[in-house]
């Protein structure tokens, strides 16, 4: 693992990437209001992408910096591992855990398990291995144990079931152009059925319903596994 942007520093939220552009796409918006309410956040890419039709990895790992830069993040790394081989396995769950006991987030948010993307539901299963990992005191694993507080799923490809909305209608235009700095992805002709120059109409189209159900303009949607603990005042 390698920092691309920032410094190291125990972080609020850590958002795991399989490849650059994930975390911009499915909670860019929530991160650039966490960071603007003062929070230290930060993502972690998995692999570099080597593996994408358009835009070499250190073409991508640039425009990585530039979105890292308009989100205000904390800190961005990259951990290298294989485009279209992110697996359960215990070399890659050890990687990560050691990248998760370096910067030790509160809530790390992760691909859903439902994406229909092998490298996205293999990053979900390889989170879960590696947090678990991460907070046993013997593990093979160097650095302090590290428990993760909360473990979140963030929508790629699929439909999920959400149970928690961020509003993002102010940091709408950084969401925007922290997706729109990934240049050599979203500009040109169409790579995939998903992946296209009009990615943001998309995704901003999906944003307004998520923002319809929570009662507001634009929303990102996160779900949980567990049970949250709310006040009730706060209802």
């Amino acid at each position: 693992m390698y920092t691309t942007y920032g410094k190291p520093t125990a972080l609020d939220w850590l958002v795991l990437a399989p490849h650059p552009d994930d975390a911009e796409i499915g909670a860019g918006g929530t991160l650039a209001r966490l960071s603007r309410g003062g929070h230290a956040v930060g993502i972690l890419e998995l692999t570099r992408g080597e593996g994408g039709t358009q835009g070499d990895p250190d073409t991508r790992e640039a425009e990585c910096v530039e979105a890292a830069r308009i989100l205000g993040l904390s800190w961005r790394g990259q951990l290298g591992l294989p485009d279209g081989g992110l697996m359960e396995t215990p070399e890659q769950a050890r990687a990560l855990a050691i990248a998760l006991r370096f910067v030790r987030p509160r809530v790390l948010a992760v691909p859903h398990q439902r994406d229909r993307h092998p490298d996205h539901f293999g990053a979900y299963h390889l989170a879960k291995r590696a947090v678990h990992l991460a907070s046993l005191a013997r593990a093979d694993v160097p650095g302090k144990p590290h428990r993760i507080s909360r473990l979140l799923m963030y929508q790629g490809n699929a439909d999920i079931t959400a149970n928690i909305l961020v509003d993002i209608e102010a940091e709408l235009p950084i969401w925007e152009a922290a997706i729109r700095a990934h240049v050599s992805q979203f500009t040109g002709a169409a790579i995939s059925e998903t992946v296209t120059p009009e990615i943001v109409e998309r995704r901003r189209a999906r944003l307004m319903y998520w923002g319809t159900l929570g009662r507001a303009r634009y929303c990102e949607a996160f779900e949980s596994e567990d049970p949250l603990v709310l006040d009730p005042a706060e209802l």
